[in-house]
């Protein structure tokens, strides 16, 4: 854990989002410093009822992607709710939304409104197909996005296989990060300006943006390339290979590392046969190669074709499951999970800040709230009476742990 405030110190967020592409969007601003409220219908976000699994009865879901936030249940289809949201909102620096068109506009709380009273605020919309084009008033969903995007296509283990998705919803996480960085690249531009704007992303074009390399392929030779289980569409070899144990990673993909890697093996025969002698052939010749590689490869564990690869400056690397990857001494160093404690589920892991800051690091220092657990807080600090709040939560505008209808 960090004890820094993060070089986004200062910065009031307002996430109105749910599920995952904008609370991920909400949660990067978090750990870089961002004060983000998490504003909840009455129900909670959806994610809460995603189980099990649960920690003592918390949604893991839940307390994954919404760490590090200040939570208030708001109500907006009552008055009172909405009128406070729109205090919170006058003077916050950003908000973000991830509902279908038009809803925002219809509850009075659309860019063009909010403007009025916030110039500077920065409006994040993270949608399905972004809010132009023929597809704007389509709900996305991640698993729409990677078909849509070209990724499926490319995703699974070769030919006349059925399409695969990324087995990570990549099109949900990689929109959240790509809406918080047009949110610090607006923020840097209010600070010089005062002025704000509407930051705009999209699943769709999330997926997208992860295809730069068979993009390249199909702009060049105008023929879509397909999936290629987990070899590289450009460079061999560069691929998972079998083990007598297990899989290892390799990319000795440039010539060097593949004289390398021949060597490694004591295959360096390959160097001269002319499938081989270059990439071109390389790639053309996969099929072959791929055969003949796992046939040496499965003659040793991993452990022992790591530790020779590592030491020949080949790159190389195991392929860890989910809990390995959780106890990788790297991956602890580099304080990629972190510990939080929560006032029910108790100590909770989760995953930590992948950008490192030397003058103003972020980190995790907050557990994901409970529902409403900071709706008075957050309220009194945007003005609101001791009184005006107790008749907010007796009016079902606003809830608080301290309810009755509470959990």
């Amino acid at each position: 854990m960090t004890s820094g405030k993060g070089p986004l110190a200062g910065m009031k967020v307002v996430e109105l989002a749910h599920i995952m592409a904008g609370p991920v969007c909400g949660l990067m601003l978090a750990d870089m410093g961002a004060d983000v409220i998490k504003v909840e219908k009455p129900e909670g976000d959806d994610t809460r009822r995603f189980l099990p699994p649960d920690i003592n009865g918390e949604s893991a879901a839940y307390l994954m992607m919404n760490r590090n936030k200040r939570g208030i249940v708001l109500d907006l289809k009552n008055e009172e709710g909405k009128a406070a949201l729109k205090r919170l909102l006058e003077t916050a620096d950003v908000v973000i939304e991830n509902y279908r068109m038009g809803t925002m506009e219809k509850l009075g709380l659309g860019y063009d409104e909010l403007k009025k009273t916030n110039p500077g605020l920065i409006y994040c919309e993270i949608s399905g197909f972004g809010r132009t084009g023929p597809y704007a008033t389509r709900g996305g969903f991640d698993l729409i996005a990677q078909g849509m995007s070209g990724l499926m296509s490319i995703t699974g283990e070769g030919p006349g296989r059925p399409p695969v998705k990324s087995g990570a919803p990549v099109s949900d996480i990689t929109a959240g990060i790509l809406g918080a960085l047009g949110c610090a690249a607006a923020y840097a531009r209010k600070l010089q300006t005062g002025e704000g704007q509407k930051v705009d992303t999209s699943l769709f074009e999330a997926g997208i943006t992860l295809t730069y390399w068979q993009s390249a392929i199909a702009f060049a030779t105008g023929v879509s390339p397909g999936p290629l289980g987990s070899a590289h569409p450009l460079n061999a070899p560069y691929q998972a290979f079998r083990t007598s144990d297990g899989w290892i990673n390799l990319g000795a993909a440039n010539q060097k590392n593949w004289e390398r890697m021949l060597s490694v093996i004591g295959a360096e025969e390959l160097a001269s046969d002319p499938r081989f002698t270059t990439n071109r052939g390389r790639m053309e010749n996969l099929d072959a190669l791929a055969e003949i590689l796992d046939g040496h490869f499965v003659t040793d564990t991993s452990a022992v074709w790591l530790e020779r690869l590592e030491k020949a400056g080949v790159p190389a690397g195991p392929v860890l499951d989910i809990c390995e990857m959780h106890e990788d001494p790297q991956a602890l160093a580099r304080d990629m999970v972190v510990e939080t404690e929560h006032p029910v589920a108790g100590r909770v892991k989760a995953i930590g800040l992948p950008v490192k800051f030397s003058g103003t690091p972020g980190g995790v220092a907050r557990p994901a709230p409970l529902l409403g657990e900071h709706s008075r807080e957050i309220l009194a600090e945007n003005g609101f009476s001791e009184e005006q709040i107790a008749q907010m939560v007796s009016s079902g505008a606003v809830r608080a742990p301290s309810d009755r209808s509470a959990p």
